[in-house]
């Protein structure tokens, strides 16, 4: 996670809340939850999966341009559309290229997980999940 932080850092990120370990740890494995601003769409920590608790805050000026920037990465494992309007987040959601996403924190339950893009290939759990296991066969039979 620190060097996630010290390069969005380089690249003209701005720590706002976080961005090291808490109480002075020199070991160990903790990091702040870190929320970071002034990145570009671009940017390394934008475009990276970042497994920890760094959060980095983007701009947008309407819902194209959202989708555009959440769908403009390689991966593709899970996200989240926070708003007041259920039926506009739920549109939103189905544009976004992942295999999860959450509306106003509440996530999709005992689905099929899995990711899009560089995030993964196949599902894990429930149906789809098995079918990862099953190799399908067809055979044509003369009448």
């Amino acid at each position: 996670m620190e060097g996630f932080v010290e390069r969005a850092e380089s690249d003209g990120a701005t720590i706002v809340a976080g961005g090291g370990r808490p109480n002075g740890l020199d070991r160990g494995f903790y990091f702040e939850p870190t929320v970071l601003t002034d990145a570009s769409p671009a940017s390394f920590i934008a475009q990276e999966e970042v497994f920890g608790p760094v959060l980095t805050v983007l701009r947008y000026h309407n819902d194209d341009e959202a989708v555009g920037i959440a769908n403009d990465s390689v991966y593709g494992l899970g996200g989240a559309v926070w708003g007041t309007d259920i039926d506009r987040a739920v549109g939103l959601a189905r544009r976004i290229r992942t295999g999860q996403i959450s509306i106003n924190g509440t996530i999709p339950g005992d689905a099929p997980f899995g990711g899009f893009k560089q995030s993964g290939i196949g599902r894990e759990g429930g149906l789809m999940g098995l079918r990862a296991y099953m190799e399908p066969k067809a055979i044509g039979v003369p009448a």
